[in-house]
This record gives C-alpha cells, sequence and structure tokens, in this order.
C-alpha cells in the first residue's frame, strides 16, 4: 500500500485507498477537465470534494499541495519512476496524464504540440476571459453601472468563439482528433450557459460550437465525469 503521509493534504482529505490517483476538486469548468480525463483514460481515482470556499481552499492542508489555492489538483502515487508525484494547475494534470497513459495527446510528434497550442489556447484565453466574463455578466461585476469591463469581456468572449469556429470548420475535435485539448475547452464554451451569456456572446448563432459541445457531452466518460466529485 502506498505511503501518501508526505502530502499533508491526507491529513484533511484521507485516501481510503492510497494505491490510485488521488482527486481533489469541485465540478466547476476546470475542476472537471480532471475528473473527464481520468474517466476518459480509465484510470483508477479516489474523488475528494474541496469547496471553492476559503474554509477549503485556502486551509493549510490544501495550500500544502497547491500554492496557488485553485482546484484541481492530483497526487498520483504511482508518479515517475514509481515516485508519488502531486501536481497542480489543470493544464499540467491533463498533460501529465495524457502522456502517463499514451492517450489524448496526438499520436505522432507532430500532433502533440498541435494539442498542446490548443490546450494553451483554453488556459491563456478561453478560461480567463470566460471567467471574467461570467463575473461581469452575472456575479458581483454586474452590478457596476460602467459597462466598461462587461463589454470588454463580452467582446472577448465573442473573439475567442470566433476562433474556436473557424478552427472546427470540416472538423470534429478542436485539434483534430480527440485530446486532452477538447477536455480543457469544452467544458468552458458550455459554462456560457450557466452564465446566461449565450445569447449576448453570439454563442446560438454559431453554426459548428453548438455541435461541437452536444458532441463532447455525448460522451460516456463526459457524462460520468461532469459530476465528479458530486457537491453535497
Amino acid at each position: 500500500m502506498a505511503d501518501l503521509s508526505q502530502f499533508p493534504i491526507t491529513s484533511r482529505w484521507p485516501a481510503t485507498n492510497p494505491d490510485v490517483i488521488q482527486l481533489y476538486a469541485y465540478p466547476t469548468p476546470n475542476g472537471v477537465k480532471a475528473s473527464i480525463a481520468l474517466e476518459e483514460m480509465g484510470l483508477e481515482y479516489e474523488p475528494h470534494l474541496v469547496t471553492l470556499s476559503d474554509d477549503d481552499v485556502k486551509s493549510d492542508a490544501f495550500l500544502s499541495l497547491n500554492p496557488n489555492n485553485k482546484i484541481p489538483a492530483i497526487i498520483d502515487p504511482n508518479g515517475p519512476d514509481g515516485a508519488p508525484i502531486g501536481l497542480f494547475e489543470s493544464g499540467a494534470i491533463l498533460i501529465y496524464l495524457a502522456e502517463k497513459t499514451g492517450k489524448f495527446i496526438g499520436a505522432t510528434a507532430a500532433d502533440k504540440p498541435k494539442v498542446i497550442q490548443w490546450l494553451m489556447f483554453q488556459m491563456g484565453g478561453v478560461g480567463p476571459m470566460f471567467g471574467q466574463l461570467g463575473f461581469f455578466y452575472k456575479f458581483a461585476g454586474a452590478k457596476m453601472e460602467d459597462p466598461t469591463a462587461r463589454d470588454r469581456y463580452i467582446g472577448e468572449a465573442k473573439r475567442l468563439l470566433a476562433v474556436v469556429e473557424k478552427q472546427l470548420e470540416g472538423q470534429e475535435w478542436i485539434a483534430g482528433d480527440y485530446s486532452i485539448a477538447d477536455m480543457a475547452l469544452a467544458p468552458w464554451l458550455n459554462a456560457l450557459d450557466f452564465y446566461g451569456a449565450k445569447e449576448v456572446t453570439g454563442y446560438n448563432d454559431l453554426r459548428n460550437v453548438p455541435g461541437y459541445v452536444e458532441r463532447f457531452y455525448d460522451r460516456p466518460a463526459v457524462q460520468k465525469g461532469k459530476g465528479i466529485p458530486a457537491p453535497e
């Protein structure tokens, strides 16, 4: 049985089976990237619900694994050379899991950087911009009378959707074959529904993007992974 005592997070979220990957997450667009990837890759894992409250993500236990206090994070008891490894940042986790299994990161050496570039497109563009859109369109920022910030992020969301729409022309998945780039991107595109921002961003007028998101959520592993860990 693996010894995970070197990871203080396990004192607050104990491992029932320390021999499998430990997932610390909440089912947000970032959180489900990891659970969907684990399901798609057929890896055994144990999910631990880490809420977005300061009591969880800013606790000493969670900060010991992710000093940036954001979900998801993982511990793999069978890391490189058989030694346990802890990881945070959803993009890094996706790349690690894909390389560990040899799945969903491209079939050739030329495919891999293309998959990673679209993963980085989500990490550096879609995620941050859509997140700000949600804040200024649905949440606390929506109360601001000055529309500057709201208009900026609506405009950025439209621009990014146009990039995705063009890239999907003539193909089912963002980097060619289904990959970790899709696992990162599609949940964030779907977040526009949660933000009530599909109409204002022109999402429903697009030809390729809505079908892409539907295809993604039709996958059995996605259907299972999108609700893990289950909220209380």
